[in-house]
């Protein structure tokens, strides 16, 4: 009985480039995934200094590793053409640049992968094949789908009410607060990426997490307008216009900022002088370990 185009199958469902897997394609191709090992958790690595004269060890920081993942499953298609082209798509979705990995859990989530080894794809019929692929992620973490932003300009307050006054009056007074919310709702802490449009005087980025602490990101020289700084936390980068380096006019006294798992961290946008320009955006993912 031929697969119905559209249908989602029983189990799994991950989308690899292009490929839906998990479910039925417009070529009325049956994609089952039976196994994603790897997408629980990658591994950690540490240190272990052993101690001199004493039991135990001294034990170094822990880092998550890359995250390998392996995706298997079954093809069944409704022609020998159907099936052959279908593992030459699998083939391509397996890519040698970064792919876009996303599964469908409850709340979906997706990681940047590339092809980490030989594609395997074995025969059952002449319609039917096992298929098993491995591909990895160098950044551990997995994300969520929706990508948050927020922006605000520099805080001011305009307008209002002029003494003296005579009631009943109404304040026509626009505030800006110069603050942005980032929420996380993952499990592991993120890293955000914030864009400095200019005009801007020695703009500052102070982030305020949950527990009090602060984290600053003060940029020691001006933007003009047009001018538009891009700070990657993760890259731990600077660029002025997408083409310059401005990473040694950085300085990020108290450690790169993130926002914590489970938390809401407040971005507050500062400048040496006023200016209506002026501008900060960011953009963040929630991550899970």
């Amino acid at each position: 009985m031929p697969n119905t185009p559209g249908t989602v199958l029983d189990g799994l469902r991950a989308t690899l480039g292009d490929v839906d897997l998990g479910t039925v394609d417009a070529d009325g191709v049956a994609w089952r995934l039976q196994t994603l090992d790897g997408w629980d958790s990658p591994d950690s690595r540490s240190e272990m200094t052993d101690r001199e004269g004493d039991h135990g060890a001294w034990a170094g920081p822990v880092y998550l590793g890359s995250r390998p993942i392996t995706l298997g499953g079954t093809i069944v298609a409704p022609s020998q053409a159907a099936l052959e082209e279908a593992m030459e798509r699998l083939r391509v979705a397996a890519g040698l640049t970064d792919t876009l990995l996303t599964v469908w859990e409850t709340v979906p989530k997706q990681a940047l992968v590339r092809r980490s080894g030989k594609p395997l794809m074995q025969y059952v019929t002449d319609t039917t094949a096992t298929y098993s692929v491995m591909v990895t992620a160098d950044d551990p973490r997995r994300y969520g789908i929706e990508l948050q932003d927020g922006s605000t300009g520099l805080p001011s307050s305009t307008g209002g009410l002029t003494p003296p006054v005579t009631p009943p009056a109404v304040s026509t007074a626009v505030t800006v607060s110069g603050e942005i919310t980032a929420p996380n709702r993952g499990t592991v802490e993120t890293r955000p990426v914030f864009v400095i449009d200019g005009p801007a005087d020695q703009p500052e980025i102070v982030v305020q997490m949950p527990d009090g602490k602060v984290r600053f990101l003060t940029y020691s020289q001006s933007l003009l307008a047009g001018d538009q700084l891009v700070i990657d936390v993760d890259a731990k980068s600077c660029m002025l216009n997408g083409a310059v380096s401005r990473r040694r006019f950085l300085s990020i006294p108290a450690g790169w900022p993130i926002i914590p798992a489970k938390s809401t961290a407040t971005v507050q946008f500062r400048a040496a002088f006023y200016n209506s320009g002026a501008r900060l955006s960011m953009r963040w993912r929630s991550a899970w370990m």
